[in-house]
């Protein structure tokens, strides 16, 4: 949950949220491990042919699409590229059986230009595009540091995923639904980029759009226990944007969804199941 400032799609919960980095990392991590299949299902579909050998991960947070994508094209060397050394220092962590594949780049893609990252026959960008404070310019970057004949795989998020029932909490039903309202208003504000037509984009920027693919993710009940961390984890990100816009009673209900103490926590529930979607459009510079 791979949910920036105008850098990447990490970017901006380190600004709005310096305070919980922690957390943030703990999520990202969590949508790896809860959307594992998924990531894997995508980059299976991807139309590479016999497979690159150098790919670059824009945005890679703690490295979901990384290690995918290691574990997906075993004779390829793969650079990261993010602005946050925390998540680059957990995605070292993670991938320590891989070192000799991977190469870490710390780096800010609002600037206006990029570190050298080689020419790429696979480039990736989950959920970072939209971030951008200027994507157009971004989407020109990545066409022009593409290998000739390479392929940009642009993956975007239908937004944070549902895990109540409709009608949960009991007294607060609907309660989630009117948090994500709050959030996709804050959004508008804060991440205009965020829904943009990318097929039409990336077509502007030179590219040929070869494929494009929705995944729809709907995961339990019954669930794991990552589930469970990954919803607590959720939530409480989702707070954070939308308390301003709560009532005092549906604060109070979330808090005590958010408290693992309390008997009515979401990590005692067993009715929650993980819903979202993802998009992937896969480019080629022709």
């Amino acid at each position: 949950m791979n949910h920036a400032s105008p850098h990447t799609a990490r970017q901006v919960h380190e600004h709005e949220h310096e305070h919980d980095s922690g957390d943030h990392s703990e999520i990202l991590d969590l949508d790896a491990d809860v959307l594992a299949e998924h990531i894997a299902s995508i980059t299976a579909w991807l139309p590479v042919g016999s497979g690159p050998r150098r790919i670059v991960d824009l945005g890679c947070g703690t490295g979901a699409g990384s290690l995918a994508l290691l574990d997906r094209f075993p004779g390829a060397e793969v650079t990261a590229v993010d602005v946050s050394a925390a998540h680059l220092h957990r995605l070292q962590e993670k991938a320590a059986g891989a070192a000799g594949r991977l190469r870490i780049v710390r780096a800010d893609l609002d600037a206006t230009a990029w570190p050298d990252l080689g020419a790429p026959e696979l480039v990736w960008a989950s959920a970072s595009m939209h971030h951008m404070s200027d994507p157009d310019r971004a989407l020109r970057q990545v066409h022009d540091l593409l290998a000739p004949g390479g392929l940009f795989a642009v993956v975007e998020l239908a937004g944070f995923p549902r895990f109540l029932p409709a009608g949960a909490p009991d007294e607060a039903p609907g309660l989630e639904e009117r948090c994500h309202s709050a959030l996709d208003r804050h959004h508008a504000e804060q991440v205009p980029h965020r829904g943009a037509d990318w097929g039409t984009k990336l077509t502007e920027a030179g590219f040929t759009v070869e494929g494009e693919r929705t995944i729809a993710v709907d995961i339990g009940p019954p669930h794991t226990d990552a589930v469970g961390r990954y919803a607590l984890s959720s939530l409480r990100r989702l707070r954070g944007s939308a308390a301003p816009a709560l009532t005092a009673e549906d604060l109070a209900a979330l808090d005590r969804l958010l408290d693992t103490d309390s008997p009515y926590s979401v990590l005692r529930r067993t009715d929650l199941n993980v819903r979202t979607e993802r998009t992937v459009w896969a480019a080629r510079r022709t």
